[in-house]
């Protein structure tokens, strides 16, 4: 993998209507959003999918809807593993790669009891790769229902199988992904950060991309940080986009999805901010730091040659 190319790939949401129901029409639109904003590819039915609130027929289905929607403008990857044993989860990974997605992705913390060690964690890998033929897989360390770092010798075990293509990272630890990366070189494998926070540095040091929330907040502007990231006439232009994420990253967090859809509804997309998920009240306060950021962020579009999309 060429390290000077890096992507941005949106960890999508899913759109609902006010009754509940996944909302095609804006899962439509929304899917063309991240596509006009250069997403090199899509994650879809992750935890910002609320994947945990969906059926099993609800995401294999919202999962196709994506698919059909980029037409292979990009590649699709999606989660795969729910719980249960390995064997219950390898056939859910048939049932999703046969979708037509790129990877199928693991929850690392789906794998393993909490109280589990390393060899139990590692022990079902192998045994999930040998229960699903040649499929491509990946790795998210999911914090939910609780966080399974990936030790560097580890996803280093992992890729050198050649089946792990794809590993977001959420260790929050700029030395732990250089050591992941040096671990890993020379295979098709790419690991994508979730942390925005060192997202240059992440990216400079030889990440593949980043995968975060704030891309679902404004997509061009990962996809330009991605860009960008390295050009020496940029140099100041990228320190102000990485500290005006840094300095929202509290508000962005903050009863996330819904904040996220009620930037989006401001920004003109046919969104509800309808969550099944329950993740706090979406107070005045709320609402007044998001339009803050809004208001922030349209001011930073004028300072910066990014095309807006939406």
């Amino acid at each position: 993998m060429e390290n000077s190319q890096k992507g941005f790939i949106p960890v999508m949401l899913t759109p609902f209507s006010d009754n509940g129901s996944i909302d095609y029409p804006a899962l439509t639109q929304l899917t063309e959003v991240y596509l006009q904003a250069g997403a090199a590819g899509l994650f879809a039915n992750c935890l910002s999918s609320e994947m945990f609130e969906l059926t099993d027929a609800e995401r294999i289905q919202a999962i196709k809807h994506v698919i059909n929607v980029v037409g292979g403008e990009v590649s699709v990857i999606a989660t795969g593993t729910f719980g249960g044993t390995i064997t219950k989860q390898a056939d859910f990974v048939k049932r999703v790669y046969d979708t037509g997605v790129e990877a199928v992705i693991a929850i690392t913390s789906l794998l393993a009891d909490e109280n589990d060690g390393d060899e139990v964690f590692n022990a079902n890998v192998f045994d999930l790769l040998a229960q699903t033929d040649n499929i491509p897989l990946g790795f998210y360390e999911c914090p939910v229902p609780y966080k399974r770092v990936l030790k560097p010798t580890q996803l280093q075990q992992f890729v050198a199988t050649d089946r792990l293509i794809y590993h977001k990272d959420t260790s929050l630890d700029l030395n732990q992904i250089k050591e992941k990366l040096a671990y890993t070189q020379g295979h098709k494998f790419g690991l994508y950060d979730a942390y925005m926070v060192h997202a240059v540095e992440s990216l400079r040091a030889g990440s593949a991309g980043l995968s975060c929330i704030q891309g679902n907040y404004f997509p061009e502007l990962i996809v330009w940080l991605c860009d960008n990231y390295n050009d020496e006439s940029l140099v100041e232009e990228v320190n102000i986009v990485q500290q005006f994420i840094i300095d929202n990253m509290d508000v962005m967090h903050n009863v996330y999805p819904i904040v996220s859809k009620y930037f989006l509804q401001k920004r003109g997309l046919n969104i509800s901010t309808y969550t099944r998920r329950e993740v706090g009240l979406f107070t005045p306060q709320v609402i007044k730091e998001v339009e803050s950021l809004f208001k922030d962020y349209t001011t930073l579009l004028n300072d910066f040659n990014i095309k807006v999309i939406i």
